[in-house]
């Protein structure tokens, strides 16, 4: 049986993050992608320019619509907004109860600038968390679900880990942003810590690396028989397309990674007319 994934999220028009990301992760992951829009975002490799917030009625209707139509087996939650927003999100999860479902807590920027309001981070906490399996946060986000100082070493990432599953029982704290050779994550779940570890990918192709690991593992879960080799299969996914991104040749910004690096033909298509 063919799995069934859906991604609540905001857009983008260059391709290479957002709900675009997912379905083309979802794709190259032998998954069926369904989609939920939560914010129209004007963005390019090279950053955001506007973002339209959908209001949280209509996400809820885009949601009931389709729960009520089509088997959802995984969900994967990336940007959300507002407070309206996340708890038309958290309301329809608790209704509808999908098997798995990952939190990308899209909450900072990567200039440090918060994307969220105060209302919105505590209806995230107090109302989302708590339906969520896992979340995916980077050094930031995590600093930010906690109210603390980013982590600057693997030892300060294991001690937020206490912290995080507090707030969610899956906990997956992305250390891409420390330096080193091999970018580590941790993984808590099931009250055991995994390190999962991948070698540094030296290229600025790194657009919609998050968004593509949350959607990676959302799609690989009900493909797996626990969260750790769902994660540890995920995060080979993404380096295989951090490793090929460079053959896109997308903007002029940070581009996107390859999400069909395993399924197109390697080198450059010949055109019709050769």
């Amino acid at each position: 049986m063919i799995v069934h994934a859906l991604s609540i999220a905001g857009t983008d028009p260059s391709g290479g993050a957002g709900i675009q990301a997912d379905l083309k992760t979802f794709s190259a992951l032998g998954v069926y992608g369904t989609t939920v829009i939560s914010a129209l975002v004007a963005q390019n490799t090279m950053g955001v320019a506007a973002i339209h917030q959908v209001p949280g009625d209509f996400v809820t209707v885009q949601l009931e619509n389709l729960f009520d139509d089509v088997r959802i087996d995984a969900v994967k939650i990336g940007m959300l907004g507002t407070a309206d927003v996340i708890g038309a999100v958290a309301a329809a999860l608790r209704r509808h109860r999908p098997p798995y479902i990952v939190l990308d807590p899209v909450m900072v920027a990567t200039s440090g600038d918060r994307l969220l309001t105060a209302d919105a981070r505590r209806a995230l906490r107090e109302e989302l968390l708590p339906v969520v399996d896992l979340i995916t946060p980077n050094l930031l986000e995590a600093a930010d679900l906690l109210g603390a100082d980013e982590a600057t070493s693997e030892d300060e990432m294991f001690g937020q880990l206490e912290g995080l599953q507090r707030l969610c029982p899956g906990v997956l704290i992305k250390g891409g942003h420390l330096n080193g050779p091999e970018s580590v994550d941790l993984l808590q779940v099931d009250g055991k810590v995994t390190r999962l570890r991948a070698a540094r990918v030296p290229t600025r192709n790194t657009h919609g690396t998050g968004c593509t690991l949350s959607a990676a593992i959302a799609a690989l879960r009900p493909q797996r028989p626990d969260w750790t080799s769902a994660v540890a299969d995920a995060k080979d996914y993404l380096t295989g397309a951090l490793l090929a991104a460079h053959a896109l040749d997308v903007g002029h910004g940070h581009g996107p990674v390859h999400h069909f690096h395993a399924l197109w033909p390697r080198g450059r298509p010949r055109s019709a007319a050769s």
